[in-house]
């Protein structure tokens, strides 16, 4: 007979890993107690030695497919404490906390199953769950992951729970938001002025989708604003009132066979759909309709993710919009009264239940590339697991970028990034970046020592990380845009480098005070050269250009000596390069060539002329002039832009100039990575930034790639947009660290 002392790390919390031990344990014929800590779970096991072999053998092999085992600590000792029996007992809080949360989970089959059977108590419950599906990240307070710290703490378990929360064979065995319609959540519904309505609340929200309205839905990380996405007046009416003239909206289809009457969709974009993290998938449209849901070639789609979401639907809807409930550019509500009082105007109705949203979390949104995601926003379903970095250090804040802000802590071993912040243009978004920012602090119990940033002296994560460090005496780093993007590709891929790196974007601080973003670099985490880049572009006006597109279109036309229309006001500032600031942004390229074909002249959201490109563009093996030149060695778009004019003036279909358009960037960007090899005797091509959310270029690209002999890695697990960046920027600041 022995003892073994055992403390497991990782996702262990709110995953059934508790009630799986204690029937592994009663099968191994041992003893001993269990308890959830603020470094995981901690165990004490007496038997015999090959029964606890054989338990520790069996551990990791059949442990809960949610729960994570990152680290095992085992000790046996002859000295024994003489268990009679096996126990769950009482969490622990330890000085140090090192545990690792769960996201949240899509509802599981023995769920489902319960809700749809009139003969179980929770039919039709929309808060159903159990130890393998349900609420976690969005719900909790702090840890140990007990039910007092989360949202559900307000809700005293019935006698009927109670059991089953302390019955071993039961799969809500120490579930904590185990609930039943006696003593759980409820759902309520409103209408458009606040007022409560009598009667059954999922079956008014229905009967108002029903009648063209929009209604207002309470999900586990926030609000939707959900209405028929059959209907393109309602839809119209939806884009009116939430001020979204032209962005695609994301659809909720009832189930995979409704996903695929509207989509194309693979075998491996149907197990995303449906796997327990349900994030939206976004799918090639078929050839029917949907302009007024997304007018590129691709939908968003998602599954029902949550009971309410199954029950909303029922049998009457294929498929429902459902959109991100807030205002412009702020964050997505989660409260019941902001929602009643915000959205005053633009729903018609509130479907609202009464279990806060502890944290804000937006749904996460990928492509399905090389069959797995590949992630445009990562968030619900995903977030706050982390990236394992080998040696990385604890205790470095790294603070991201304006759009698309994310930040990212450091424990050893570990870089948590956030969830789905949005854009830091309003003190909204910088409240919510600033209070997740603390949450992530207390929930892992770090506390930075090192805060990092991007250069851009104007972006409110800048004025962050700079204020807090001279506050609380902090060390402080600047990293440049671009080799932030560099980093984020070789962590995200366990590179040590050094790497050739494509890193294409709209914008980014130059370290030579112009806007980068077309580039080519060689390098690693401690330092990189600009190998290469693009033919800067005057934008005519500086930010304007960016909304104005053709103002993008007419700089290219007037540098590449194509004829056009003169316009004084524009020349006059070109002439005097007066608020004209040079861009080497990929992004600004691809938003000119979208004017100059006539795809796009006003952009109304961000990348829209590049996304139309990428629609319109038809398959061709065509390309235009590659020019490759100087030092950093740039593409010079001029003779790309003078063929495509000339190609325009002569009727060629528009598809054909995009298709042959973006073969000549492939060209281009093979032609610098050659070049970069023969210098260097590097090998290795990292492609990361915004630009690289086009699926041609990321179909094409690698291939050609590949076809030279290069090795070439993309983002995996975090955003190739400015949401990846801040891991860029963490593990910068370790290498520098290290140095």
């Amino acid at each position: 007979m022995e003892r073994a002392l055992i403390k497991i790390h990782g996702i262990v919390q709110g995953v059934g890993f508790r009630p799986f031990i204690h029937r592994l344990v009663a099968d191994c014929g041992l003893r001993g107690f269990i308890k959830n800590t603020s470094s995981g779970v901690e165990l004490e096991l007496e038997g015999e030695r090959a029964a606890l072999e054989s338990f520790m053998e069996r551990l990791p092999r059949e442990a809960p497919k949610l729960a994570v085992i990152e680290r095992t600590e085992l000790r046996f000792t002859d000295e024994l404490a003489g268990y009679p029996d096996f126990r769950i007992l009482q969490s622990k809080t330890e000085a140090l906390r090192d545990t690792l949360i769960s996201p949240d989970i899509a509802i599981c089959g023995d769920c489902l199953r319960e809700l749809n059977d009139p003969a179980d108590r929770r039919y039709r419950y929309p808060f159903i769950n159990c130890t393998n599906c349900g609420p976690r990240f969005t719900i909790i307070k702090d840890v140990p992951y007990d039910r007092i710290k989360t949202s559900m703490g307000s809700f005293p378990m019935c006698p009927d729970c109670d059991r089953e929360y302390h019955d071993i064979l039961n799969r809500r065995y120490h579930a904590q938001p185990d609930c039943c319609p006696d003593c759980g959540p409820h759902v309520f519904y409103l209408d458009g002025e606040g007022r409560e309505q009598a009667g059954d609340a999922i079956t008014l929200a229905q009967d108002a989708l029903a009648r063209g309205e929009i209604v207002a839905v309470k999900g586990l990380g926030g609000m939707h604003l959900a209405c028929r996405a059959d209907d393109p007046a309602v839809t119209e009416r939806l884009r009116r009132r939430k001020q979204r003239d032209e962005k695609p909206f994301a659809i909720m289809c009832r189930d995979a066979a409704c996903a695929r009457r509207l989509c194309h969709v693979s075998e491996a974009e149907e197990a995303l759909l449906t796997g327990f993290r349900r994030p939206i998938v976004l799918l090639r449209k078929r050839e029917s309709g949907m302009e007024h849901i997304s007018e590129n070639g691709f939908i968003g789609v998602m599954l029902p993710y949550t009971p309410l979401h199954v029950l909303l639907f029922g049998d009457r809807f294929d498929a429902l919009v459902m959109t991100s409930a807030n205002l412009s550019d702020t964050p997505i509500l989660k409260d019941n009264d902001d929602a009643v009082e915000k959205l005053r105007g633009i729903a018609d109705g509130f479907l609202l239940h009464n279990r806060d949203i502890q944290t804000r979390c937006d749904d996460s949104l990928c492509w399905c590339l090389g069959g797995a995601e590949y992630f445009a926003r990562r968030s619900r379903g995903y977030v706050p697991f982390p990236v394992k970095l080998e040696g990385c250090p604890g205790g470095i804040l790294a603070c991201g970028a304006e759009q698309k802000a994310s930040f990212c802590l450091t424990k050893p071993g570990y870089a948590f990034q956030s969830q789905h912040i949005g854009d830091l243009k309003n003190m909204e978004t910088f409240e919510h970046y600033a209070a997740q920012i603390r949450h992530f602090e207390r929930l892992f119990d770090i506390r930075p020592r090192t805060l990092v940033c991007d250069r851009h002296p104007d972006y409110l994560s800048t004025a962050y990380a700079l204020e807090r460090a001279e506050a609380e005496g902090l060390r402080l780093l600047q990293v440049q845009h671009h080799h932030a993007h560099l980093a984020a590709c070789m962590a995200d891929n366990g590179l040590a480098g050094p790497v050739v790196g494509l890193v294409w974007d709209g914008t980014g601080y130059g370290d030579d005070g112009t806007t980068w973003g077309g580039e080519c670099l060689v390098g690693g985490y401690r330092s990189f050269e600009r190998f290469g880049s693009i033919r800067p572009i005057p934008l005519i006006g500086g930010d304007r250009a960016v909304k104005e597109l053709e103002r993008v279109a007419y700089a290219l036309r007037r540098e590449a000596l194509c004829p056009q229309e003169k316009n004084e006001n524009y020349e006059r500032m070109l002439d005097a390069s007066l608020n004209c600031p040079l861009s080497s942004g990929m992004g600004r390229l691809f938003d000119g060539a979208a004017a100059l074909l006539g795809v796009k002249s006003l952009a109304s959201y961000e990348g829209q002329g590049a996304v139309l490109l990428e629609a319109a563009a038809t398959e061709t093996a065509e390309s235009y002039p590659v020019v490759l030149e100087g030092e950093p060695l740039r593409f010079d778009w001029r003779e790309m832009v003078r063929a495509m004019e000339t190609d325009r003036l002569r009727g060629v279909p528009t598809g054909e100039i995009a298709g042959r358009f973006h073969n000549t960037l492939v060209r281009a960007a093979v032609g610098q990575c050659l070049a970069a090899r023969e210098k260097t005797g590097i090998n290795d091509v990292a492609l990361s930034g915004g630009t690289f959310q086009n699926m041609i270029l990321m179909h094409k690209l690698p291939a050609a790639l590949e076809e030279e002999g290069f090795r070439v890695w993309r983002h995996r697990r975090v955003s190739t947009n400015d949401e990846g960046l801040s891991l860029g920027q963490a593990v910068i600041a370790a290498a520098m660290e290290d140095r």
